[in-house]
């Protein structure tokens, strides 16, 4: 009986995280469609209420999220969606623009022809979320896509800056996608970069690379200004 108690104190523990980690991927998917638009406030007792759980995960599942960079907790506001600045997009996609066609460099060469058909068939997948205008689905499949191309250049962490850099944008990259018509553009240049590497032409893929991702933040840094 005494070990019995003795394990209640874990198990509700476990069955808190488990909760916790449901809630907050259900809220980030929310954050990531738009549902829960950047600046909202995210009440912890309306989301227990919501989700028929107590605080406790709740608030485990925000701070989940704040690791993520999705929630900001504010001083007397408490949880907040987070959103980026011109001068944030502006430092991430030059960052991605400084890093990404290096990293394209050094893992183009290595592509088999498994990597290729791997890649094609992402881009389709992307193709199709455009077609089916499933806007939702833009970010993620742009984000796969890059990190796929990137994934051989031996440069664990530097492809880890990138990775995190391709979910700061998410948001804002679908928005810009969405509102500049531009995502038949970027299923153009991401073919025409796999076809560049294909014929065996990496630094032409990596210049394109480098003004595929100059060309968002361009545009996606004129729409916040219009919008400001």
């Amino acid at each position: 009986m005494a070990k019995a108690e003795a394990l209640r104190p874990e198990g509700r523990g476990l069955r808190h995280r488990t909760v916790a980690a449901a809630v907050a991927e259900a809220i980030r998917q929310r954050i990531l469609a738009g549902a829960i638009p950047p600046g909202a406030q995210l009440r912890q007792d309306a989301l227990a209420e919501e989700f028929g759980i107590s605080r406790i995960p709740v608030r485990e599942a925000l701070l989940q999220l704040e690791a993520g960079g999705l929630v900001k907790i504010v001083p007397h506001r408490g949880a907040v969606v987070s959103s980026l600045s011109v001068a944030e997009i502006e430092d991430i996609f030059q960052l991605r623009a400084d890093l990404e066609p290096d990293l394209l460099l050094r893992s183009g060469p290595r592509f088999s022809a498994g990597d290729y058909a791997e890649l094609r068939a992402l881009r389709d997948e992307y193709s199709a979320a455009f077609a089916a205008g499933q806007v939702d689905l833009w970010g993620e499949m742009n984000r796969r896509f890059h990190l796929g191309l990137l994934r051989h250049a031996g440069r664990p962490r530097a492809l880890g800056i990138v990775s995190g850099l391709l979910q700061d944008c998410d948001r804002p990259t679908r928005q810009q996608l969405s509102l500049s018509g531009d995502v038949a553009r970027a299923d153009a240049e991401h073919t025409r970069i796999l076809d560049l590497c294909e014929g065996g032409d990496v630094p032409a893929a990596a210049a394109l690379l480098r003004q595929h991702i100059e060309h968002a933040g361009r545009s996606l840094m004129d729409l916040y200004r219009q919008s400001a």
